[in-house]
């Protein structure tokens, strides 16, 4: 996967995001399963983000950046901030 493949995935969750946050912000909330996207979307985007980082730290040092993997989604929640 390119960079740019991660990065235009990441705009597509992002855009999906953005639109939850809009229907919520109408007064009416989000539903359950709206709520649990939204959940699933903040997720999946940590470890878009934390494979870019991987596929960056590689590049810098010398590696080639197609070594770094998607990590789970427990493996990237679990990072302490």
């Amino acid at each position: 996967m390119a960079d740019t493949d991660i990065f235009e995935y990441v705009n597509a969750l992002s855009s999906e995001e953005e639109l939850l946050y809009e229907r919520a912000g109408d007064g009416t909330g989000l539903s359950d399963g709206e709520r649990d996207r939204l959940q699933a979307i903040k997720v999946e985007l940590d470890r878009c983000y934390d494979l870019l980082h991987q596929r960056q730290g590689r590049r810098d040092a010398g590696q080639n950046p197609s070594g770094a993997t998607l990590r789970t989604a427990r493996t990237v929640e679990g990072y302490e901030q």
